[in-house]
Parts: C-alpha cells; sequence; structure tokens
C-alpha cells in the first residue's frame, strides 16, 4: 500500500487548490516559469520522449511538448492532474504514484530520454521512499538518458539526497545551484542535480 505523501500530511486543506490557482495567477501576470524546460530542453535531442515525474499541474511538461517533445507527467494528486489535463492539453497527464511507477501498466512501454523532477518534487515525497523513488524514475530512462533533480537543500539535506542517488543505483553527473546553471557552491540554497546510469557515466569517463 502506497504511503501518504508529504504533499498530503505536511500541507493544509486545500493546499492543491491554491497551488494550481498559484501558477495559473503567475502564469497570466508573464511570469518566466519555463527554466527548468529550457534547460531539459537543451539536453535532449529532438523530438525527445521526456518523464515529467511529480509534475503537480503541467507547466515543465506543457513547456517541452510545446518545443517538440513528447511529454508524460505523472502526479499522484489527482486534482494537479486534473488542472493539468485542463490547462494543458497535449501531453498525457497520468495519476500515479512515483514510489511504485511502472508506466508499463499505462502502455508506456518505450523508455524516456530523459526524466526531469522539478518543483521540490524531492521534499514531498512520503517518507523513506526517496531511494525508491528515484530508482523507479531511473528504470524509465533509457540507459544514455538522465534524470535531472531540483530541490531546496533546506529542506532536504544533500548528504541524505546523495545517499538516496547511490542506493538507487544511479550516479552523480553535474550539480549546479539554479536551474540556468550557476556553478554549485556550499553557500547554495537550491541544487539542481544530473544523474545517469552508472555504466554509462563510467564509459563517458574513460573516453575523456
Amino acid at each position: 500500500m502506497a504511503r501518504a505523501t508529504r504533499w498530503v500530511t505536511d500541507t493544509r486543506e486545500g493546499h492543491s487548490e491554491w497551488y494550481i490557482e498559484r501558477f495559473r495567477g503567475m502564469a497570466a501576470e508573464g511570469a518566466d516559469l519555463a527554466g527548468e524546460a529550457r534547460l531539459v530542453d537543451a539536453m535532449v535531442p529532438r523530438q525527445a520522449r521526456v518523464l515529467d515525474a511529480g509534475c503537480g499541474p503541467g507547466r515543465v511538461g506543457a513547456e517541452l511538448e510545446a518545443r517538440g517533445h513528447t511529454v508524460v507527467g505523472v502526479d499522484a494528486d489527482p486534482a494537479l492532474i486534473d488542472a493539468a489535463r485542463f490547462d494543458h492539453p497535449g501531453p498525457r497527464w497520468l495519476v500515479a504514484d512515483l514510489a511504485e511507477l511502472d508506466l508499463t501498466d499505462q502502455g508506456e512501454r518505450e523508455p524516456f530520454d530523459a526524466a526531469v523532477l522539478a518543483g521540490n518534487v524531492m521534499v514531498f515525497l512520503a517518507p523513506r521512499t526517496e531511494a525508491e523513488v528515484l530508482r523507479r524514475v531511473g528504470r524509465h530512462v533509457r540507459p544514455d538518458g538522465f534524470v535531472i533533480v531540483g530541490f531546496h537543500v533546506t529542506r532536504l539535506a544533500l548528504a541524505d539526497f546523495d545517499r538516496f542517488v547511490a542506493e538507487a543505483g544511479l550516479v552523480i553527473e553535474h550539480r549546479f545551484a539554479t536551474w540556468d546553471l550557476r556553478a554549485w557552491h556550499e553557500g547554495a540554497d537550491f541544487a539542481v542535480t544530473v544523474l545517469r546510469h552508472p555504466r554509462v557515466r563510467s564509459r563517458a569517463t574513460r573516453t575523456t
């Protein structure tokens, strides 16, 4: 049985609706909500398959779809998925628990070129499922693909995250302080980390 996520246990009633309206308002005001998508777009081939894991109301996946990629977005919160389907038709939006993720059951048998976990997804996972989420997301990415994760390190200790990465059987390739690739430094309050499958990473290292 799936454990309750921190999105459910650590937020107030109506949080999902507030979150949806917050980003609708920001979009209406012309806020730049595409930073994560720009980076992923630069890293993948044209017409890539991208998994938006913990997609929320769909802003990242929608931007990637607009840039010509095929996107499948997954979130455990039905309210967020309903908003994504209403606001951003085009990508495929699915209700699923990342800790139990197996998209072959949903007809998605082709691997993804990349997976993105934006918007503090790691912070809101159910306790003690973090490594399993990374492992399952990694399984959906082709061997030469990548998983990119961003979150506030004030809300999830980086040492803990790095341990989850190792337990998931992935390796860290790059780390930045922002989605626009500011250099990582110890005083940064945010981390963007690119993960790879270890054998692909080790081959790349040998050729450099």
